[in-house]
């Protein structure tokens, strides 16, 4: 008897908030959300969470504006913990650890788990377009905006569906 195709999951991409500005004293990897960033960013993820978009796994970029805008999502209730990845940060490969994320929350053996990864623009978008079959900059994220995608984990580039593109004008209208 063959195993069971696992189930549909839904990738939720989440931008970072507001950050400090670059070019600054402050090195690019330590840039922190802004008051307003924070502000903005947890509104969003209350509506998120008040609409039953809470993930399984959250795993989200370790630099400091990326961090932060996790650890709001942990404190607003949209996932259980926070995990750190490399490969979320600007330029990195999320690509090739995304089948063992997806992987880990499809064991989860409930339909749709979902899994929020939080990271940086354009890596998100270009992330995003590459799993549904679209040209690089076809999508954009804005700060504290989310995408959600339809994929299976064994899902290959150009399989994935585009549920929703959210920003946070949008949700917080």
């Amino acid at each position: 008897m063959a195993d069971s195709p696992a189930p549909a999951v839904d990738l939720l991409l989440l931008r970072h908030g507001i950050a400090e500005e670059r070019g600054g004293v402050v090195p690019d990897a330590a840039r922190a959300l802004t008051a307003r960033g924070r502000e903005r960013t947890a509104a969003v993820l209350r509506v998120l969470v008040a609409r039953g978009m809470a993930a399984d796994r959250l795993i989200a970029s370790p630099l400091r504006r990326a961090r932060e805008t996790a650890e709001l999502a942990v404190a607003a209730g949209l996932a259980p913990a926070l995990e750190l990845a490399e490969s979320l940060v600007p330029g990195g490969d999320a690509l090739e650890a995304l089948p063992a994320w997806l992987g880990s929350v499809a064991a989860a053996n409930r339909p749709c788990p979902r899994l929020l990864l939080v990271g940086h623009e354009p890596d998100l978008s270009d992330l995003a377009a590459q799993l549904i079959g679209a040209p690089p900059g076809a999508l954009a994220l804005r700060k504290a905006g989310l995408a959600v995608l339809r994929l299976s984990p064994q899902a290959a580039p150009g399989q994935a569906n585009l549920r929703l593109l959210l920003s946070p004008r949008l949700l917080l209208a």
